[in-house]
């Protein structure tokens, strides 16, 4: 059953104070078109530019995530995304009057209650999730992080914190389902340690901070003094050391509360793959910085798969442009190193061609013959006669040129090749050809994996000028 895209009802308003900047600021969440994704608008700068939610974007991850483009940007914007992820909306524009997000009280749960409020529509579009493929790993061993995507049917976390710190110890949070977020991670506030609100105080970092959106965690032995300074700071009569070593200033909405936010910040950030994910997502010791990068790691490979898919899976019985006996009157090569059988689709700018590996070839008599694989030096040699059937088509009487390639460069072999493989391959030019030279970019494929690409250069001679 296919899920649709979802966007909100009707367009919603929420005020406050951005933790670090203090400035007040009002976002107005808008319904969005079908696969308009998560964007920002920063309605207060000239020409009002628009942010996308994008892990590209992402310019700084020291006091929560920052996105820029377009000349502007907006920060702290992992709660905001989490809360969208959580309620599974797809398409939102999100005006800003000014750079940071309000921190309301320190979780998503503000803004949650907010869009559901507003209630949510299906859209005609389905919903294309990215499925993790395979376990993607990423670490930073110095800081003892480490994060792993693995394959499954649902999205599900499981994150670990450990700081060193005598009153959080270890702990662990999880969701077994992204539908459980609004009850078990949206309301789950940010955290600090003393020693870091004092440092933040000090450099004037945290204008909007307020004793009411932040579980402050005492990491040292303070005194009356201390506290008392930290009273007449956040307007407060008497601040006192809770017996769970933090702030009396709010009561922990759960045991694990720290590591639940982190979880949130988590699923904020990974939102920034720009796309919705299938798969069970495990974190130690997680941070912005590590989320960022894992969102970058996950994006790549996103982008790669999507190139591949880029390329149109063809039908080896398909009636071709070329058969080998009109091959063998453009190209010059003949058995055993005429590599390419039909030629499936040829335009001035494109050429597929196919090869059948077949166990009877001359090469598998040497070539790994208790374990055939086709070698790879052949496969760019087909790759360069497909190319070259390209070439030619470009000039009047091709039987009476030939190709000499110029240069390989960039050639990576992804997958082998044995008997019985249909190696299909698509050649594109790269640039117009000048003065007889062609670029080209070259794809080998055997069913809808590649198995190998190169970049080639070849030049167009007269026969009898090689000669």
């Amino acid at each position: 059953m296919n899920i649709k895209q979802k966007t909100i009802k009707a367009p919603i308003t929420v005020s406050g104070a951005g933790l670090h900047t203090g400035e007040k600021v009002t976002m107005t969440f808008h319904p969005a078109a079908e696969n308009h994704g998560y964007k920002f608008r920063r309605v207060d700068v000239e020409g009002m530019p628009i942010i996308d939610a994008d892990v590209d974007n992402v310019t700084d991850t020291s006091r929560g995530t920052t996105l820029s483009q377009n000349g502007a940007s907006v920060s702290t914007i992992e709660h905001v995304l989490a809360a969208l992820v959580g309620l599974e909306v797809d398409n939102v524009l999100i005006d800003m009057d000014g750079p940071e997000t309000p921190i309301m009280d320190g979780s998503s749960i503000q803004f949650v209650d907010a869009i559901l409020n507003a209630g949510l529509v299906e859209q005609e579009a389905d919903r294309e999730y990215y499925h993790i493929p395979y376990n993607i790993h990423y670490s930073e061993p110095d800081r003892k992080v480490d994060m792993v995507a693995m394959p499954l049917d649902d999205y599900r976390f499981t994150c670990m914190v450990d700081y060193n710190s005598q009153v959080l110890g270890s702990q662990h949070a999880s969701i077994s389902s992204i539908t459980e977020f609004v009850k078990e991670i949206a309301s789950c506030r940010t955290f600090c340690f003393l020693h870091e609100l004092e440092m933040l105080l000090k450099h004037d970092l945290i204008k909007g901070g307020d004793l009411n959106n932040a579980i402050v965690v005492v990491d040292k032995d303070v005194d009356e003094a201390e506290l008392a300074h930290l009273a007449k700071l956040f307007n407060r009569k008497d601040i006192k050391v809770a017996p769970q070593g933090i702030l009396n200033n709010i009561e922990l909405r759960h045991q694990n509360e720290p590591a639940r936010h982190k979880l949130l910040d988590m699923i904020g950030d990974l939102a920034l793959v720009g796309v919705p994910l299938r798969g069970h997502i495990m974190a130690a010791r997680p941070g912005h910085a590590a989320n960022v990068a894992f969102a970058k790691k996950i994006k790549t490979l996103i982008k790669k798969e999507r190139s591949r898919k880029h390329f149109k899976v063809y039908d080896p019985n398909m009636k071709p442009v070329y058969d080998t006996v009109q091959i063998m009157k453009i190209l010059p090569h003949r058995q055993p190193m005429l590599l390419i059988d039909k030629i499936l689709e040829l335009s001035k700018s494109h050429v597929v061609g196919l090869k059948n590996v077949t166990m009877n070839e001359e090469i598998f008599k040497g070539h790994f013959p208790d374990a055939p694989l086709f070698p790879g030096v052949l496969q760019i040699e087909a790759m360069a006669q497909t190319g070259g059937i390209l070439v030619l088509n470009t000039v009047p009487d091709p039987e009476n040129y030939i190709t000499l390639f110029l240069k390989i460069e960039n050639a990576r072999f992804k997958d082998k090749v044995v008997p019985g493989d249909t190696l299909i391959f698509h050649c594109n030019l790269l640039a117009p050809i000048r003065r007889g030279i062609a670029q080209m970019k070259g794809i080998g494929m055997v069913g809808e994996r590649v198995v190998v690409e190169a970049e080639l250069m070849a030049q167009i001679v007269k026969k009898q000028i090689a000669e």
